[in-house]
């Protein structure tokens, strides 16, 4: 898999809970990707951006958290 490969995650309209499976399954499957974009909306309030960003900050193998815009969090894996 090339170094460029990512995965988008589109998150709108679910629960955290939904939202933590979806996730925990992305990062499962994550083998030679370096990121993973995470679409999680704000217009609706900003309960599953706080919740990724309070829970997946320190967990492995996210090596650290950027926002790309006020919608949209990338879960850095590696670096290139």
């Amino acid at each position: 898999m090339p170094k460029e490969a990512s995965i988008t995650l589109d998150l709108h309209g679910k629960t955290q809970f939904q939202a933590r499976v979806a996730l925990d399954a992305a990062l499962r499957r994550s083998k030679g990707v370096y990121r993973i974009r995470v679409i999680h909306g704000f217009h609706n309030g900003t309960a599953l951006r706080d919740m990724i960003w309070r829970e997946y900050a320190a967990r492995p193998p996210v090596l650290r958290l950027e926002a790309a815009s006020e919608s949209t969090t990338d879960l850095v894996l590696r670096e290139w």
